[in-house]
């Protein structure tokens, strides 16, 4: 049974995702309105995945991912919240999030994400994944303007694309579902195929391209 820890100061909310996790098989094992009081239910409890919002009163999000990556490497995280600007974005992730969905997604969404990022998965909510994507691209375009090295780094990766065997028809349609921000159950979904076999058709994506990061890899399918 996943052992999910939540993090909110919206006690509604805390309630209302306990019920949802509950009724399919996952155990709440405390909630927390802000990240000290989550810290310190780290201390007597463990958790396998911890649900956190970013703007709360007391220690906020962005600061208990990079306490909780430092203090609790095994939990995983999954930032659950209402913001999806540049700065909330940049820093939950490389603080060491796991997953970003936005409160909005869903029940299915917040169950599916919940299942794949313990399954090794990292999940972006589509809109997460568009800004993210144009933030890159942005970037690695300001770098090849400003930086020969740079420039460099980044046709390394673009030819990893090109230069490549070609991909099968089924490999480039899932890549291209990539990189419409499906995740890997939707794409299984949309398919008719299990979502064991969709990752075994990224991870071969991956190794004809040299690029084992799934939003790098959108980055450079995007183009």
């Amino acid at each position: 049974m996943i052992r999910v820890l939540l993090v909110d100061d919206e006690t509604l909310l805390l309630d209302s995702l306990e019920i949802i996790l509950t009724l399919n098989q996952m155990e709440v094992v405390a909630k927390a309105h802000d990240g000290r009081e989550a810290l310190e239910i780290l201390t007597e409890k463990t958790c396998d995945i911890a649900l956190v919002d970013l703007n709360m009163k007391g220690m906020g999000g962005i600061e208990l991912i990079g306490e909780l990556k430092q203090k609790h490497p095994e939990v995983k995280i999954l930032v659950l919240t209402t913001f999806y600007d540049d700065k909330n974005i940049t820093d939950a992730i490389a603080g060491g999030a796991d997953g970003y969905l936005l409160k909005d997604s869903g029940k299915d969404a917040i169950l599916g994400a919940v299942r794949q990022i313990i399954g090794g998965v990292n999940v972006l909510d589509p809109k997460v994944m568009q800004r993210l994507t144009q933030l890159m691209t942005q970037n690695a375009a300001r770098g090849a303007a400003g930086a020969a090295t740079q420039g460099e780094a980044d046709s390394k990766d673009k030819k990893a694309l090109t230069d490549l065997p070609e991909l099968t028809e089924r490999e480039k349609e899932i890549c291209a579902l990539m990189v419409d921000g499906l995740d890997n159950k939707q794409i299984a979904k949309k398919l008719y195929i299990s979502e064991g076999t969709v990752k075994n058709y990224i991870s071969g994506i991956y190794d004809k391209t040299g690029i084992h990061d799934r939003v790098k890899l959108i980055v450079e399918l995007r183009g």
